[in-house]
């Protein structure tokens, strides 16, 4: 029982900090301005974490749906959806979207280290629990 709110709580807490961390604590690039002053357009690092709020507010649902179901074969799904949103965290700012090519830029030297760190955890995380409620369900 206090496995099973422990491990939901940790996904829930890393959800919301993989959709609301580039919002407030580790902020990406702003847009490109125009000559004027203006916002002429956003650079790729805004679109990438744009993308990580879905699937952040998705690993939190699922971790309310490990805090909320207590059937084994539930949890197995559950822990499967959680497993792939973890690598789908790792793979928008690496592979699927990019960022700023600069390595000097905020995306790069903070905001994408942090999601990918969030990314293992919640990657490596949901991939033990997801072996250990496999054994169960199967053996």
């Amino acid at each position: 029982m206090k496995s099973r709110i422990a491990s939901g709580l940790t996904i829930l807490i890393l959800g919301l900090l993989i959709s609301l961390g580039p919002q407030f604590l580790f902020k990406p690039c702003g847009p490109v301005l125009a000559h004027d002053g203006a916002a002429a357009s956003w650079m790729k690092c805004h679109w990438s974490v744009r993308a990580e709020i879905g699937v952040g507010a998705l690993a939190a649902a699922l971790g309310i749906g490990l805090l909320a179901f207590r059937s084994r074969d539930t949890r197995l799904g559950l822990w499967a959806g959680v497993f792939l949103s973890g690598v789908l965290a790792l793979l928008i700012p690496h592979v699927l979207i990019g960022g700023c090519a600069m390595a000097t830029m905020p995306c790069q030297a903070l905001t994408f280290p942090a999601l990918t760190l969030l990314g293992i955890l919640v990657a490596l995380f949901s991939g033990g629990n997801l072996f250990f409620h496999f054994r169960r369900v199967r053996g």
